[in-house]
Order: structure tokens, then C-alpha cells, then sequence
């Protein structure tokens, strides 16, 4: 990644958990946004449940923001309904969620210089 591109992507972060959540879980593959509901709640343990209103809100955020787009890609017709929309992750959506990760090891690193490594049970 490119400097310029790391500054653009980090103009964007920090990303509200649902944000990063999304993208973590499109970065494996399309979904819908119920798949994405589900994924993230597994994905959490149940500690981040996403309601309609924070999912799609998010969703409509993120397409506006280009971090993801509209897939035409449908799974077969008889196995899906027909108004459900897929989703996945843009380039630039890769690069944002990539700046986050990076920046979220660096604080990381600072709380373990600050306050140590935490001890395992």
C-alpha cells in the first residue's frame, strides 16, 4: 500500500465496530445483510448483535463511503430469495479495513509498553 493510499484509507479511522465488522466479514465473501447479522454475532460470541436499524444504516454508510458495493452475483435462484441484496468489500473498503487493523495493533503495543502483557489464567 501505497503512503498515498495508507492517508486515505486512514481519514476514515477510527471505524465504529460495526464498520470493521462488516468489512471483516465480507473479506471472507459476499453476503446479505442477515448473513452479515449472523456472521458478526458468531463471529463476537454474541457481545456485538447488530439490530436492522445499526446493519443496514451501516451498510448504506459504507456503499456511500465506497468501502463496499452491490454485488450482481446471485446464488442459485431457487436456493435464495429474490430481494435479498449481496454485498462485498471494494479495494478501498480492503485498504480502510486494513489502515484499522494496523492501527489498532499499534494500540495494542502501546498498552502492552504502558501496562504490560496481560496474564493468562
Amino acid at each position: 500500500m501505497s503512503l498515498d493510499d495508507r492517508k486515505t484509507a486512514n481519514h476514515l479511522t477510527p471505524l465504529s465496530p460495526a464498520f470493521f465488522h462488516i468489512l471483516l466479514s465480507l473479506g471472507e465473501g459476499e453476503r446479505h445483510g442477515y448473513a452479515l447479522k449472523r456472521e458478526i454475532s458468531r463471529r463476537t460470541g454474541g457481545t456485538l448483535k447488530l439490530g436492522p436499524g445499526m446493519l443496514y444504516g451501516s451498510i448504506n454508510k459504507m456503499l456511500a463511503l465506497g468501502l463496499i458495493e452491490e454485488s450482481d452475483d446471485r446464488p442459485d435462484a431457487h436456493l435464495d430469495d429474490e430481494r435479498r441484496r449481496y454485498y462485498r468489500i471494494t479495494s478501498y473498503g480492503r485498504k480502510v479495513a486494513q489502515a484499522e487493523a494496523a492501527r489498532m495493533r499499534e494500540l495494542a503495543r502501546l498498552a502492552a509498553a504502558t501496562f504490560g502483557a496481560p496474564k493468562h489464567a
